[in-house]
C-alpha cells in the first residue's frame, strides 16, 4: 500500500504525506555545505585506490572511536581494534548477530520493534525473532488519556517470562536486541532498565546488543546512559555489544556508514570476514573521518555543532505535533528522543463486526488495516500501523515527523487537524 499509493509533491498536491521512513527532511541547508567542504578538502590519495582493511581504515576508526566517546560521555577510550565499520547500520548489525547465534536460534526484542528486524536478522541469518511482550508484564494501563512509558520496559520479569516461553517451544534464545533511544516509541530507557538488562544477559549468558542508532538525537531526556557507559569500555567482556550509523542522527542514510563494537575477541575475526561484503569505499572513510574530526572556528567540533542545531530542530516539530494531539486529546507517548512519536488513534478503529472478538488477532489486524488504510487515502496521512511493529494493540501509529520538509510538515499538521475534527 505505501510502496503503491501516490505520493505527495508539487504535481501531486492531493497525494499521501510519508511520515512512515525514519528520515530527516531538516538538514539539507547544514549538511550539503558542510560535506561538500570536507569532500574538497580530501583530494584523492593513492592509498584510496587499492583494498582497505576490511573491518575499516585504521584513521577512520581512531577518529570514529574519539567522536562516540563525546557523544556518549565515555570517560574510558575506546578499543579501535575492537570497532568494525561497514556500509550502514543493518549490514553490521546482521553480521554481528551471525556470529554470535546459529540459523534458528533466537533473538528476544521488546515490543513494539523495528519492523525491519525481521527481515534483516531471518532473510540471511536464518535467525527467530521472539517478542518479549512487555504490557502484560508491565500492568500499566496505556488507554488512558496519556500513554505511560513504563508501560514499555523490558524488565527482568518480562525477559524471563519470554526466555521460559521460548524454551518451551524448542528454541534457543541467543541474543537480546534493545532499540535505545527507542524506535518507534521515541523514548530512552532509565539507565537502571539498561543495568537490568546488562545484568540479566550476563547471568543468562545470552548477547545483549544496543542499537543506539538515534543516541545524538535525544533532545529532552537527561536520563539517556549508553549501555557502553553503564558496561564500561574495556569491562563488557563477552556478552555486551553495541551498534551505531550516520543514517539518523546526522541524515546520512545515503552514505551507508554503520559501526559495531564489541570487546569479544572470538568473533573479531569472523566480523572481519564478513564485512568483506559489505565495506564502505575508502573516499567515503575519508569523507567521514574528516567530518567527525573537524574543529569550527569557535573551537568546538562540528559534529558537537550540528547535534546541537538538529535537536533543536527535532524537539521544535516534536513539540508541534505533541501540542496538536494535546489539542483534541489524542493520547500519545511523550516522545524525548528519535524523529517520531507513539501515538494511540484505538479510539478511531472501525467497529466489531458481528461475530468478531476485540482481542482476537485477525480482528485487530482487519480493524487497524482498515484505519490506516482511511488514514492514507482520505486525509493523505502515512504512517507506520503500530501491529506491524508487533504492538500488543490495535490502533497504535508511529509519526516520523522529521520524514517531510518544512511546507509538508505544515500540510500534514493541516491534514491532521481536519482529520481530528471530523473524528472528534
Amino acid at each position: 500500500d505505501a510502496r503503491t499509493v501516490v505520493k505527495y509533491s508539487k504535481n501531486t498536491p492531493d497525494g499521501a504525506l510519508q511520515l512512515g521512513v525514519a528520515e530527516n527532511e531538516m538538514l539539507e541547508d547544514l549538511l550539503v555545505p558542510s560535506l561538500t567542504k570536507f569532500a574538497m578538502s580530501n583530494g584523492f590519495t593513492a592509498d584510496c585506490i587499492y583494498y582497505q582493511p576490511t573491518h575499516g581504515r585504521f584513521e577512520l576508526r581512531d577518529a570514529f572511536c574519539k567522536y562516540l566517546q563525546r557523544l556518549l560521555n565515555l570517560s574510558t577510550d575506546l578499543n579501535r581494534e575492537a570497532l568494525i565499520m561497514g556500509a550502514g547500520c543493518n549490514a553490521v548489525l546482521e553480521n554481528l548477530c551471525i556470529t554470535l547465534a546459529a540459523p534458528g536460534e533466537g533473538v528476544l526484542i521488546p515490543t513494539p520493534y523495528y519492523a525491519a528486524f525481521e527481515f534483516d536478522l531471518v532473510a540471511r541469518a536464518g535467525l527467530s525473532i521472539i517478542p518479549v511482550n512487555t504490557l502484560d508484564e508491565s500492568g500499566v494501563d496505556i488507554c488512558g488519556d496519556n500513554i505511560p512509558k513504563e508501560a514499555y520496559y523490558p524488565t527482568k520479569s518480562s525477559l524471563n517470562k519470554s526466555l521460559a516461553i521460548a524454551r518451551q517451544q524448542g528454541k534457543s534464545p541467543r541474543i537480546l536486541l534493545l532499540s535505545h533511544p527507542n524506535n518507534p516509541l521515541g523514548i530512552c530507557y532509565p539507565s537502571n532498565i539498561i543495568q537490568d538488562c546488562i545484568d540479566w544477559c550476563r547471568k543468562n549468558r545470552i548477547h545483549l546488543v544496543s542499537d543506539e542508532i538515534y543516541a545524538g538525537s535525544v533532545y529532552r531526556s537527561n536520563d539517556f546512559q549508553s549501555t557502553l557507559k553503564l558496561a564500561g569500555p574495556g569491562k563488557l567482556g563477552p556478552y555486551i555489544h553495541f551498534v551505531y550509523a550516520l543514517s539518523k542522527d546526522f541524515g546520512l542514510s545515503g552514505l551507508r556508514v554503520g559501526a559495531c563494537y564489541s570487546e569479544n575477541s572470538e568473533i573479531r575475526l569472523g566480523l572481519h570476514k564478513l564485512n568483506d561484503l559489505c565495506q564502505i569505499s575508502s573516499q567515503t572513510q575519508t569523507l567521514v573521518e574528516t567530518m567527525v574530526s573537524d574543529v569550527t572556528a569557535e573551537g568546538v567540533f562540528w559534529t558537537s555543532s550540528f547535534l546541537k542545531e538538529n535537536t533543536v530542530r527535532i524537539c521544535s516539530r516534536s513539540d508541534a505535533i505533541q501540542a496538536l494531539l494535546s489539542e483534541f486529546d489524542i493520547p500519545f507517548l511523550s516522545a524525548d528522543s528519535g524523529l517520531f512519536v507513539w501515538i494511540n488513534f484505538s479510539r478511531y478503529l472501525p467497529k466489531l463486526k458481528l461475530g468478531e472478538v476485540d482481542s482476537d488477532l485477525k480482528t485487530k489486524k482487519r480493524r487497524e488495516r482498515e484505519l490506516y488504510l482511511e488514514l492514507m487515502n482520505k486525509w493523505g496521512l502515512l504512517f507506520t500501523p503500530g501491529l506491524s511493529m508487533r504492538h500488543e494493540k490495535a490502533g497504535f501509529f508511529r509519526c516520523v515527523f522529521t520524514a517531510a520538509t518544512d511546507e509538508e510538515f505544515e500540510i500534514a499538521q493541516v491534514r491532521l487537524r481536519k482529520f481530528a475534527e471530523a473524528k472528534n
